[in-house]
C-alpha cells in the first residue's frame, strides 16, 4: 500500500501540466514554440516542459503592462487597488496545502520549510497593502505665508522582476507585492529551474481577476528572456535576486535606458561565536542557519569563526549534529535537508568540496541514505583547517557546507569577517552586549543579528553592502525603489518675480 507521501507525489505528477507564459491575462505559448525541460531534483526525472520566451514575449508583456498602467490599473482608487492585493493573499492561504508540496517537488526544499515560506508569501501581500495604507505618505514644507511645498509618491511604471530558484514562491511575492501595491505593473521572469509555483502564482493572480496586463510572467533562460527584459527601453525598474556576476551584467545591459536597479546578490556571511556565548543556542542557530533551505540561502552563515577557547568542543558538537541531520525525500515531514535543485548546481558544490581537499582542508560530511543516490544530494558538510585566503572561504558555495575557522581576539575576527567581497549578513554570539554592539557595527554587512538566528522583521530594510547588493527592500524602504517622489511647490501669495525684459 503506497504511503501518504507517495500518494501526494503521484497526485502532483498526475496534475502537473506543461507551463505557458501569462501575458495580458492569457496563458500563451511562445511564438517560436520552443520549450525547456524541468526536472525533479529528488529523482532527476523530467517533470514537464515550460515555454521558452525571448524578446517577442517580453515585448508583448511590456506592451500589455504599459497599457494597464496607463489605463484601468493606473486610474483605480487606492482602496480598489488594495482590495486586489488582499484578494491575492486570501487565495494563497486557500491553496497553501497545495502550493507547499508543489514547491518541494520542484525545488527539493523540505516540505516542512516550504509550508512556512508559502504562509509568508500571503503575509507579504497583506503587509504591503497595510504599509501603503499607513506609510506611503508625503511631507509638507511651509515657507512662512509664501509657499507650501509638499511631496507625493507616484508609481514608477513597469517593474521587471527577475527572481531566484532557492525560495521561488516566497521571493516572487516579496517583489510582486510592493510593486503592485504601490501601483506599478509587473513583468516577472522566474528562474528556469523552478517554474512550477511561478505558474501557480499566475493562476492565482488570474483568479483574483486583476485587470489584464497588470501582472505578466515570461518563462525562459536568463540570457534570452531575462536579458530582453533588462534591455527593454520601456521598463523603468529591474529588481534582481541572484548571483553577483549576473547582477553586474544586468546593470551593464540596462544602463543605456537609465533603469533603476535593486540588487540582492551573493553572500558569504560570517557567524562569530565568542567564548562567553550561550553555546547551546549558538550551536542551534549555526546549524539551522547553514543547513536549512538545503544551504541554498543567501543569508546562510557559511563561515564560522569560533573562539579558540571553545573551538574543540563546539566543533565536536557540530560534527555530531551533522551526522544526525535527516537527509531524505523533501516531501516527507521529517526531512531536514533535501536534494540541491539541479544537477548542474550539485556538480558545482561537489567541485568546491574537491577544491577544499586540494587546498589542504579536512572535509567532514554527514550521511546520505543509499536509496537517495538518484537525487542531487550533498550531505551536510563541515570544512575544517581552512584559511581566509582559500577559495572555499572567499567564494559562495550555496549548499549545505560550512567552513570553520578559529580566532583569539575581537579585532582579529572583525578583520577576518570583513576579508571577503561580500557583505550581506552576519551573526554575533556573545553575552557581553557592549562587545555585541561593537562587533555588529564593525562588520561590513547590510544586516547583522546579535544572539539570534536569521529572524526577519518585514518592517526593516533587507539588502547587502559591497558585492552583495545595491539598495534596500522591505518595509517602507521598498517605496524608495517602487515609487517616484514628486515635489509640488504652491505659491500662497504673490511673491516677487524678477521682470526680465520689461
Amino acid at each position: 500500500m503506497p504511503s501518504q507521501v507517495e500518494t501526494k507525489t503521484k497526485s502532483i505528477e498526475k496534475n502537473v501540466k506543461d507551463i505557458r507564459h501569462y501575458i495580458n491575462g492569457q496563458f500563451v505559448d511562445s511564438h517560436s514554440n520552443e520549450w525547456f525541460d524541468n526536472y525533479n531534483p529528488f529523482t532527476n526525472k523530467k517533470i514537464n516542459q515550460a515555454a521558452s520566451g525571448d524578446e517577442k514575449e517580453i515585448d508583448e508583456a511590456v506592451q500589455s503592462a504599459r497599457k494597464a498602467f496607463q489605463g484601468e490599473w493606473g486610474s483605480l482608487k487606492l482602496k480598489d487597488r488594495l482590495a486586489y492585493i488582499y484578494r491575492i493573499a486570501d487565495l494563497i492561504d486557500e491553496y497553501i496545502d497545495e502550493i507547499a508540496p508543489l514547491e518541494s517537488y520542484d525545488t527539493g526544499l523540505p516540505v516542512s520549510q516550504t509550508k512556512k515560506m508559502v504562509a509568508r508569501a500571503a503575509h507579504n501581500f497583506r503587509f504591503y497593502a497595510e504599509m501603503v495604507s499607513s506609510r506611503l505618505v508625503g511631507d509638507a514644507y511651509q515657507v512662512d505665508n509664501e509657499f507650501l511645498n509638499y511631496t507625493i509618491h507616484k508609481p514608477v511604471g513597469i517593474a521587471g522582476l527577475i527572481t531566484p530558484w532557492n525560495a521561488p514562491f516566497m521571493l516572487e511575492t516579496w517583489k510582486i507585492a510592493p510593486a503592485l501595491a504601490t501601483g506599478n505593473t509587473v513583468v516577472l521572469k522566474p528562474a528556469e529551474w523552478s517554474p512550477l509555483t511561478a505558474n501557480r502564482l499566475a493562476e492565482i493572480i488570474d483568479k483574483a481577476e486583476l485587470p489584464d496586463g497588470v501582472f505578466n510572467v515570461v518563462h525562459g533562460y536568463g540570457e534570452r528572456a531575462g536579458a530582453s527584459l533588462v534591455a527593454h527601453s520601456d521598463v523603468e525598474l529591474i529588481s534582481f535576486t541572484g548571483e553577483t556576476t549576473t547582477g553586474s551584467e544586468i546593470m551593464k545591459n540596462g544602463a543605456d535606458s537609465l533603469k533603476q536597479f535593486s540588487m540582492e546578490l551573493g553572500g558569504k556571511s560570517p557567524i562569530i561565536v565568542f567564548d562567553d556565548a550561550d553555546v547551546d543556542r549558538a550551536l542551534d542557530a549555526c546549524t539551522w542557519g547553514i543547513f536549512s533551505f538545503n544551504g541554498e540561502r543567501c543569508t546562510a552563515n557559511s563561515r564560522l569563526y569560533i573562539h579558540e577557547n571553545i573551538a574543540d568542543s563546539f566543533i565536536e558538537r557540530l560534527k555530531e549534529r551533522v551526522q544526525n541531520i535527516v537527509v531524505g525525500d523533501p516531501m516527507k515531514e521529517d526531512t531536514q535537508v533535501g536534494p540541491l535543485i539541479h544537477a548542474n548546481h550539485y556538480n558545482n558544490v561537489k567541485n568546491y568540496l574537491k577544491i577544499a581537499e586540494k587546498e589542504g582542508c579536512q572535509v567532514f560530511s554527514g550521511n546520505v541514505p543509499e536509496e537517495m543516490s538518484s537525487g542531487n544530494f550533498i550531505p551536510p558538510t563541515i570544512i575544517l583547517n581552512a584559511d581566509t585566503e582559500m577559495t572555499v572561504v572567499q567564494e559562495e558555495i550555496f549548499g549545505p557546507v560550512i567552513t570553520v575557522m578559529t580566532f583569539k581576539e575581537e579585532e582579529e575576527v572583525i578583520k577576518l569577517a570583513n576579508n571577503v567581497r561580500y557583505g550581506l549578513a552576519g551573526y554575533v554570539w556573545t553575552k557581553d552586549i557592549q562587545r555585541g554592539h561593537r562587533v555588529a557595527q564593525a562588520v561590513d554587512s547590510g544586516m547583522l543579528w546579535v544572539n539570534s538566528q536569521n529572524v526577519r522583521d518585514l518592517r526593516t530594510p533587507f539588502g547587502g553592502s559591497k558585492h552583495s547588493g545595491i539598495g534596500r527592500e522591505g518595509g517602507h524602504y521598498a517605496f524608495e525603489f517602487y515609487t517616484e517622489v514628486q515635489i509640488i511647490h504652491v505659491a500662497l501669495g504673490e511673491h516677487h518675480i524678477p521682470q526680465f525684459g520689461k
